[in-house]
């Protein structure tokens, strides 16, 4: 499932092209997705000036002239596609058509159906049941290791399942989960409770620098991921655990294998010998 730097990324591309413009025309192809889609959604957008993208955690929120809000969330596998003029058919999984006036054409394609898309107004938004439970945004101004720690006091649960938890932070998934503890040299068994002080620190600091990395590589493309423009994002390439059991260990005089474990169903990469 696409992560903030994903989501990020897809919001940028879809930035470029569509912030300022008038939807001269939205298709909507299919009732439900995820969830049942607003059965009004096709005629409250046409005709109206996207003002400003925004995101939150893995959401996508579009803010239009009239003070609609549109929230979008990829799923599994949708993506956004950019092309310069409608195809002569659009695809079986293009589920939702953004024309703009006298620009491009945008397709909300998913073949899994695992995506969302709501309306609300830009008033409202940010107190959706989507949203209102979220926890700070990582890359925000007010994330940093004492608010980190914060949330994490008395939690007895291994850290790596608790920094999937939105309710703790915002927008991170798996593979950030897993590279942001190696950077910051922290075992993913150790009890959230016992993260404080300095560790807590590191890890805010290791959080924002991973994902910033990411989002400046676009993301990563492991299954689904591509950028609106149709690249790929190659974070993946960058990977210090994720993905890499038995491969040697990056830092320095090191060496050691990197490990695999499976914790709440979802799996861990680390460094037995570097993260304590």
């Amino acid at each position: 499932m696409p992560e903030l730097p994903e989501v990020e990324t897809v919001k940028r591309g879809l930035a470029t092209a569509l912030e300022g413009r008038v939807l001269a025309r939205v298709l909507c192809r299919t009732a439900k997705l995820r969830r049942p889609v607003p059965p009004d959604f096709a005629a409250r957008l046409s005709g109206r000036r996207l003002l400003r993208l925004r995101r939150r955690a893995k959401y996508i929120i579009a803010e239009f002239d009239d003070g609609t809000a549109m929230l979008l969330h990829l799923g599994m596998s949708g993506r956004m596609t950019i092309s310069a003029a409608a195809p002569a058919q659009f695809d079986k999984h293009d589920h939702l058509i953004f024309m703009a006036e006298g620009g491009p054409v945008v397709c909300f394609n998913d073949a899994r159906r695992f995506g969302v898309v709501d309306l609300a107004t830009t008033a409202t938004i940010d107190a959706h049941p989507l949203l209102a439970a979220l926890g700070p945004e990582p890359l925000g101004n007010h994330f940093n290791g004492p608010v980190l720690a914060a949330g994490l006091r008395g939690r007895g649960t291994a850290i790596k399942p608790l920094l999937l938890d939105q309710r703790l932070v915002a927008g991170i998934g798996n593979i950030y989960a897993s590279e942001a503890l190696f950077r910051a040299g922290i075992s993913p068994r150790r009890k959230g409770g016992s993260v404080t002080g300095g560790r807590a620190d590191r890890l805010a600091v290791a959080i924002r620098e991973v994902l910033e990395a990411a989002i400046r590589a676009g993301g990563a493309s492991l299954r689904d991921h591509v950028q609106p423009n149709g690249e790929l994002g190659y974070f993946q390439h960058a990977f210090q655990v994720y993905g890499r059991t038995g491969e040697a260990c990056v830092n320095a005089g090191c060496g050691r294998p990197i490990q695999r474990l499976v914790q709440t169903g979802r799996t861990t990469f680390f460094c037995s010998n570097c993260q304590r």
